[in-house]
């Protein structure tokens, strides 16, 4: 099967033949499970497309520009020019170099979202990636999305390779770029490639590895099918030599080969060289660069090249982790031949085959029709169709083996993070973590037809998108949406419009504020209830501290000498969680704080979980009021691009805002000004700089942090807030 790879050149891993079922069709080590991630407009989906059609996937390349791309297929996508969704498609490659040279692989690719309110999106698409390509813009460098996808990607211990994309525009520089890759995100991040002229002179590559040059030839060859391999040219012999040295000096700390030679003063073969930056990407010490242009054809087939030679197959990532039925780690080794284990990792409504699961499997191998296990829900369900995706097209398989991605149709109580298996295999996988919301808004349909579409529409919603929170307010009845910006619930009113044929009215956007305490407090909570017969009574006395920020709320029992019962310990305790759900300044969530359960008493016969659970309520209260309570409302980090002739009137925007300017840097002629900006004072602030700047202006805008409001802004945040609690 792989008798023509020198298996020691490609990894020090022997153990290919036993994972491997013989009715296979790829072999695990010919498998890439990639995702390309970046910030918004670094040229993610252009370059999903030319590597689709370099791979022959597709016979016409598409274009965002023109609505024509393969997996931005949802019409929102197409009309505003976003990735909404992460789409899953499947090509091969041929690489040109290297131990796999001319074996056709496997490369299932997941195009993810750059915009940072579909955050989830990447989320759960990196926890079931084996390796994932990141784009950077060659003139804005790494920009606050950048950062969060690489915190991501760390996060799930991805390995990856960068692509440094738009090299032929105004103002491109590679090497800036890779300075930046190591200040911001602190990756030990070097050239594997190096760029043959810059901004509209770019005509070209250098292989550090190989030591030769692709020359693109857009008169000759327009499509970018047929690079000219040449000699590397005259002027850039040197700094050839310079920047091959440097990886081979910062790859030697991760082979013990290359360092005896490159210590030595031996010549290192191109094998050798490559394996060394195999392993070192593997390590996630290390991060190789390509240069390239998507949108002008130049570099991507290079960057195929070493998604095959560098990223890893499903056998050279450690196992995935999870436990058993009695919480001990367990592990689902990459097997054919092993029992059945995987994860739902997103849920999809398709219009003709209705509920898709996509399913990345872990070990073991899975048939259509047969009957998959959910610890979640103690049942079985099972599979009647078994899909490969490509976007919004699908292809009927029979068979999924270790390491695949497909989608299941015919399972219907799960939900994402859900682990599926063999039933008897007790393994329930770590699932994806998601951020809380940040911004809602209530949500009421336009007559009863509409009232009674939308509970399907938002049960479907809720289900795909685990960002996506829909509660009843119990004071005005309304149903109120959160999610992870304005976008965000921009596009789900526009989905339900458009697939469940719901009309809704959108009531103003609410801020997800927080409340916390900033002092000791100690106080005693009592339910007593007597009237005649059997009463209630239940007695709490708590300690309430401020704890570290984003650490919630923690519960400490330190009853000691039996004065509360045990049994009454896991009520009170409810009690208080339930209490610090809605805090006493404004009602709104109370975080990092922690409550010490220190005494109490009982009755032996009127005592009850409810009684203790009200106590638990009370005494939280009454704790948080004493102890100095304060209301948090969320900081956003602001990027703004603007041309240096608006700086002045932007930055005075930001400060009308209440923001505060943190930095500022001139970057290819434009100014990019950082910004920490209240969330409450930022609704529709895109239109309002576009307005200013006369469309120049661009902003990216994430999550923060948490910061105390000023006394000016609470009176106002209190009398608006429906959850206040009652002044006496």
């Amino acid at each position: 099967m792989s008798a023509s790879i020198d298996l020691k050149i490609v990894t020090e891993k022997s153990q290919f033949a036993p994972v491997n079922s013989p009715t296979r069709p790829f072999p695990l080590e010919w498998t890439r499970n990639i995702g390309i991630a970046a910030h918004i407009d670094a040229g993610k989906t252009t370059t999903t497309e030319r590597i689709l059609f370099y791979s022959g996937a597709v016979h016409k390349m598409g274009e965002v520009h023109e609505g024509s791309t393969v997996t931005d297929w949802m019409e929102q996508e197409r009309e505003r020019g976003i990735t909404i969704t992460a789409a899953a498609i499947s090509c091969a490659w041929n690489a040109s170099c290297g131990p796999w040279k001319g074996i056709k692989q496997r490369i299932n690719i997941i195009d993810t979202p750059g915009h940072v309110d579909f955050t989830a999106e990447v989320e759960r698409s990196l926890r079931v990636l084996d390796g994932a390509v990141a784009v950077f813009c060659a003139v804005a460098g790494v920009q606050p999305q950048s950062e969060t996808v690489w915190r991501q990607a760390n996060k799930y211990r991805v390995p990856r390779v960068a692509f440094i994309n738009k090299m032929d525009r105004t103002g491109a520089d590679f090497f800036r770029a890779i300075s930046e890759m190591r200040e911001k995100l602190k990756a030990n991040a070097h050239p594997l490639f190096i760029p043959i002229g810059k901004e509209e002179n770019f005509s070209g590559v250098i292989d550090l590895v190989q030591q030769i040059a692709y020359i693109f030839d857009e008169t000759t060859d327009p499509l970018g099918l047929s690079p000219i391999t040449s000699a590397i040219p005259a002027e850039y012999v040197e700094q050839t030599k310079e920047y091959r040295d440097r990886l081979i000096e910062a790859v030697s700390d991760f082979d013990d080969v290359i360092a005896e030679k490159y210590l030595g003063g031996e010549e290192i073969s191109v094998d050798e060289l490559m394996l060394g930056v195999r392993k070192a990407t593997i390590s996630l010490q290390f991060t190789g660069v390509i240069p390239g242009s998507a949108f002008k054809k130049k570099g991507v087939q290079r960057l195929l090249d070493c998604v095959v030679n560098y990223l890893p197959s499903p056998i050279d990532v450690p196992p995935m982790k999870g436990q058993d039925s009695d919480g001990t780690e367990v592990e689902a080794k990459v097997d054919d031949k092993a029992r059945l284990a995987g994860l739902a990792f997103k849920l999809w409504s398709d219009p003709f085959v209705g509920k898709l699961v996509f399913f990345r499997v872990y070990t073991g191998t899975l048939t259509k029709g047969m009957s998959l296990y959910n610890p979640r829900t103690r049942r079985s369900e099972r599979v009647s169709r078994l899909v490969l995706m490509r976007a919004i097209e699908r292809e009927e398989i029979d068979m999924a083996y270790a390491g695949d991605i497909c989608a299941l149709v015919g399972v219907k109580d799960v939900i994402t993070g859900d682990t599926l298996s063999h039933e008897d295999n007790d393994i329930r996988l770590e699932p994806p973590s998601f951020p809380d919301p940040v911004i809602a808004m209530s949500i009421e349909p336009n007559s009863k037809a509409d009232q009674e579409k939308m509970g399907t529409a938002l049960q479907r919603l809720v289900a795909e998108d685990p960002t996506l929170r829909v509660s009843t307010d119990p004071d005005t009845g309304q149903v109120i949406l959160a999610g992870m910006g304005e976008l965000h619930l921009d596009i789900i009113r526009d989905r339900m419009k458009r697939e469940f044929k719901v009309e809704a009215t959108a009531g103003k956007p609410q801020i997800a504020y927080r409340e916390t305490v900033t002092a000791a407090a100690e106080a005693e909570g009592k339910f007593i209830r007597q009237s005649g017969g059997k009463g209630q009574y239940g007695h709490v006395v708590v300690k309430i501290e401020p704890n570290e920020k984003g650490k919630g709320i923690e519960v400490v029992n330190e009853i000691v000498g039996g004065a509360i019962p045990k049994e009454f310990i896991k009520p009170a305790t409810d009690g208080i969680l339930e209490g610090s759900n809605n805090g006493v300044i404004a009602g709104y969530p109370t975080v990092d704080a922690i409550v010490r359960i220190t005494d109490g008493s009982f009755h032996e016969v009127d005592s009850s979980e409810l009684a203790f659970k009200m106590a638990g309520i009370f005494a939280f209260k009454e704790a948080m009021k004493k102890a100095k309570p304060i209301l948090l409302e969320p900081i956003m980090a602001v990027e703004l691009t603007t041309p240096e002739d608006y700086q002045g009137d932007l930055m005075g925007d930001i400060n009308r805002r209440r923001g505060t300017i943190q930095g500022m840097e001139n970057k290819a002629g434009a100014c990019i000004v950082t910004a920490a900006v209240p969330l409450e004072t930022l609704f529709g602030y895109v239109t309002d700089i576009r307005s200013l700047s006369k469309g120049r202006a661009s902003a990216s805008i994430t999550p923060s942090h948490f910061e105390q409001v000023p006394n000016a802004q609470l009176q106002k945040i209190v009398e608006a807030s429906p959850k206040a609690p009652a002044r006496t």
